[in-house]
């Protein structure tokens, strides 16, 4: 007589949420909550900081930085180090939620992994909306570095079938409504030619996000290119860019404005990566992208 199946758990994104715990100013605080499942793999996890007040709330998916290869959910880059209030605490003191996920770096799988799991983490949203407390007609996107490069394909493919995966919950729309972007790779092809550096190193940030160097890969660089998906549908973007980036060119993020229909660019001349050299354009930055998912998320909502 064949052994019986043992039983599977339920997926860990379908899992009870974890108490909340006090952040600055009575922000709660949901830490290590799984939005995605993974077989044979770790859940994929998100951290969400929910304002005081504001039920239900708009909420902004964070991506970290770190060339797709390093970094976590647990910090905004470098230049915030230490801040208290932290940046997803300052937002979400401003009345919107922060939900900062981790994403599968590329050590760990390729393009479109990284874009899948973004887009898992905004259907996750969606599904469990009345129970977070958050309004699944407010979402946005933002990101640093790598980061933001995601949160501006995630306002650029609702869409794409192609690069929606099957990761987490399926069915609900991955759309956000805004984008705020520091610091960017918007065209991954151009991204070391910008820098003067050899677009066939196989050892770059990019090539090791795509498998391979993207001028071997010329229709994967493409699709993993904000750039080549600007449309006159795309919604409101910020974009934010030091002068003197010596890693993402500034190029990069001047480059996408050019072609997007509803976009503020800022620069900051002396800036480096991550906003290195300049404490006032990190301070500024963030007031800046406060004050611009204000604006699409809260303000418009009343008009």
């Amino acid at each position: 007589m064949p052994t019986p199946a043992l039983p599977l758990p339920l997926p860990a994104h379908t899992a009870p949420l974890p108490p909340a715990r006090s952040g600055a100013g009575g922000v709660r605080v949901l830490a290590g909550v799984p939005y995605a499942a993974l077989p044979g793999a770790r859940p994929l996890e998100l951290d969400l900081y929910l304002p005081v007040d504001a039920t239900p709330a708009p909420v902004v998916v964070f991506l970290h930085g770190g060339g797709w290869r390093l970094g976590s959910r647990h910090s905004a880059g470098p230049a915030y180090r230490g801040a208290d209030p932290t940046p997803f605490e300052q937002v979400a003191q401003a009345g919107i939620a922060v939900a900062s996920i981790d994403y599968r770096l590329s050590g760990e799988a390729v393009w479109p992994a990284q874009l899948h799991d973004a887009k898992a983490a905004v259907r996750w949203l969606r599904e469990r909306a009345a129970e977070l407390g958050v309004d699944p007609g407010r979402i946005a996107s933002w990101g640093e570095s790598a980061g933001g490069h995601l949160a501006e394909l995630l306002g650029l493919t609702p869409d794409d079938a192609a690069l929606e995966g099957e990761v987490g919950v399926t069915g609900p729309s991955s759309r956000v409504t805004a984008v705020a972007a520091w610091y960017a790779p918007s065209d991954v092809a151009a991204v070391a030619t910008d820098n003067g550096a050899d677009p066939a190193d196989p050892a770059s940030r990019e090539a090791q996000l795509l498998g391979a160097p993207p001028p071997e890969v010329p229709g994967r660089a493409a699709q993993a290119s904000p750039l080549s998906h600007a449309s006159p549908a795309a919604p409101p973007v910020l974009l934010l860019h030091g002068r003197d980036d010596r890693f993402v060119s500034c190029a990069q993020s001047e480059r996408l404005a050019a072609v997007l229909p509803d976009v503020e660019l800022h620069t900051y001349p002396g800036a480096d990566h991550m906003w290195l050299g300049a404490p006032d354009a990190a301070a500024d930055a963030l007031d800046r992208t406060v004050a611009f998912l204000r604006r699409q998320l809260i303000e418009e909502d009343r008009t």
